[in-house]
């Protein structure tokens, strides 16, 4: 199968543990960034990625790096990406954005920024627009800019990962199941003795 890029996202602290994690799956090419590894692999990697990894928030398949230093150079390059190639008529979509940028300082725009260069090119092309979706959206994109530096993603993962459906009643956990899950990775611990949690409350560790 061939390989590509792909980044998962996690949280500040984690990232040598989710590299170490897929580097146990597999995968290649691995590389920590701020909040993310980098890493390549194929599609049954991307897959395996989303399935058992413990540590990462969400698995992303880069389709566009590129460099914007304005508004307009952002909305421009999401222009050139030809979109009938991943947001199929009738489907809908949303807008996630992460932005570490002098230039850009609210992630909010950025994501209606987004938005619009996505419809726009739809209007122009077939006089209709795609519907967009915060909920259930069927395709859900990323878009990351650290200073100019941007790179926008397909999100294979949907919900966040830390969403496994395992608990069945649900309440407020005061620890993220994701970091929940590096904090057990980081200490060593793999099974082989007793778990003693001493401040259990919801049972997020366990």
């Amino acid at each position: 199968m061939q390989e590509f890029e792909l980044i998962a996202k996690t949280f500040m602290g984690l990232e040598p543990v989710l590299a170490q994690e897929l580097t146990q799956l597999g995968a290649n090419n691995v590389q920590t960034g701020r909040r993310m590894v980098s890493f390549t692999g194929d599609k049954e990697l991307m897959y395996r990625a989303n399935f058992q990894l413990h540590t990462a928030i969400r698995v992303l398949k880069p389709i566009a790096h590129f460099k914007a230093k304005s508004a307009e150079d952002m909305y421009d390059e999401v222009r050139k990406i030809d979109w009938s190639k991943y947001i199929l008529k009738g489907k809908t979509f949303s807008v996630d954005s992460v932005v570490y940028s002098e230039e850009f300082t609210n992630s909010r725009f950025v994501t209606y920024k987004v938005k619009d260069a996505i419809v726009d090119q739809f209007r122009e092309k077939t006089g209709n627009r795609p519907n967009i979706s915060v909920s259930n959206p069927d395709i859900r994109l990323n878009i990351h800019i650290a200073e100019d530096n941007a790179t926008l993603s397909l999100d294979s993962s949907g919900e966040s990962l830390h969403r496994r459906g395992y608990r069945q009643e649900r309440v407020e956990a005061p620890l993220n199941e994701v970091l929940a899950a590096g904090m057990i990775l980081m200490t060593g611990w793999k099974g082989e003795t007793d778990f003693i949690d001493p401040m259990c409350g919801s049972g997020t560790l366990p």
